[in-house]
């Protein structure tokens, strides 16, 4: 039990502190509660936005040629430079052609040897046939005669495939590109024995254009495609591509095939776009720089072609917890707790499906000061949150 102060100067200091502290309670509360907060907002309209999704796709070329040794031989040569550009028929390698060019030499010797065999063969069977009109003629002859020149016909035609066989052995010799485009590192050098078995050699990619190939899940597809039935379905879709440094690049490209099944593992068409792939300028060897390459993972941006009126806010306005993302209304001098649906990213806004309307008036910063049902000191908002909105 507290013990009764009895000395006077000691009674008037505490009654002095007690009325202190009754004086500055007040103030006390006042500052806790304090003004209204500030806050900056703006008023939210519809605006055309053109909606789109993002898939990982790769790059993959148009061409592709795998250079192999048709014969065996020696290689005499590597004619191209590692990484240039090369034209249909630029040769790539030339072979030892000289076993080749002998035995071309042997099967035209060979035919021609069967083709002056036949034509005495067609002097005799002429001959016996026209001395069959006299006494003197004699049908086994003629016989004989037409056996020898089907034999020599038969060995003809035998010897002129021969022939073919090495002049196409010959022309095997010398690897060319059936393509334009790019050509990769050799695998083997001058001096080396090639067969079909020694495996590709080289390999060129064509570089313009260039397709792209990602994957869209089996209920976006049927959507986009009833959406876009007026337009030409999915062929209508815009396609761009930010490049793994994260640039967005340059060319617009469009969807050239739809495959005719369903991935059963994830439910998704294979689509293929088709982007233009011109040259950048040259490097320090003079080759062709172009942007997109064979095999590359890209970001694909499919953007519907009909754009649709939503309403967009800055990303920074909505807030997210336990019931879902939310913004706060201000009405009235007000702020009210709005629960929104929002749609795809722009940037840094978002679009909203669902939970606001055209016209209304949100919080877009100092919003940790806020709370539902509160009164807020509104004000439109300045600087880069004003810029946002206004986009």
């Amino acid at each position: 039990m507290p013990v009764p102060v009895r000395d006077p100067a000691a009674r008037l200091a505490r009654g002095t502190l007690l009325l202190t502290l009754l004086l500055t309670a007040p103030a006390a509360g006042a500052e806790t509660r304090g003004a209204p907060p500030a806050v900056g907002t703006l008023t939210v309209s519809a605006q055309e936005v053109t909606e789109s999704e993002k898939y990982v796709g790769r790059i993959q070329s148009v061409s592709r040629y795998a250079a192999v040794a048709r014969i065996t031989s020696f290689l005499d040569s590597v004619v191209f430079t590692e990484g240039q550009d090369v034209r249909k028929g630029d040769v790539l390698y030339r072979l030892e052609t000289a076993p080749f060019e002998t035995d071309l030499a042997s099967k035209k010797g060979a035919l021609a040897n069967i083709q002056a065999q036949l034509k005495l063969a067609d002097t005799n069977l002429s001959r016996s046939t026209s001395l069959m009109r006299g006494p003197a003629g004699l049908q086994q002859k003629v016989d004989e005669d037409q056996a020898q020149q089907g034999g020599l016909q038969g060995q003809l035609q035998s010897a002129q495939a021969d022939l073919k066989t090495a002049q196409i052995n010959l022309s095997y010799a010398t690897i060319a590109s059936p393509i334009d485009g790019k050509v990769g590192r050799t695998a083997i050098t001058a001096g080396n024995l090639v067969s079909p078995d020694t495996g590709v050699l080289t390999t060129v990619v064509s570089q313009d254009p260039m397709y792209v190939l990602f994957s869209i899940p089996t209920r976006t597809v049927i959507d986009l495609r009833n959406r876009l039935a007026a337009l030409g379905g999915l062929d209508a879709l815009k396609l761009r591509l930010v490049l793994p440094d994260g640039r967005t690049y340059g060319e617009a490209g469009h969807v050239n095939f739809t495959d005719n099944t369903v991935s059963s593992s994830t439910d998704s068409f294979a689509i293929r776009g088709v982007f233009a792939n011109p040259s950048r300028g040259q490097n320090k060897a003079g080759h062709a720089v172009r942007e997109l390459i064979d095999g590359e993972f890209v970001t694909v941006i499919v953007e519907n072609p009909d754009p649709v009126r939503l309403i967009t806010i800055p990303r920074a306005a909505v807030l997210t917890d336990q019931r879902g993302d939310y913004v706060y209304v201000i009405g009235d001098g007000k702020a009210e707790r709005r629960n929104v649906t929002l749609g795809q990213p722009i940037g840094n806004r978002t679009t909203v499906t669902g939970g606001l309307r055209d016209g209304e008036t949100i919080a877009v910063d100092n919003l940790q000061r806020v709370r539902a049902g509160e009164p807020v000191a509104a004000a439109p908002a300045q600087g880069g949150m004003a810029q946002e909105s206004g986009r």
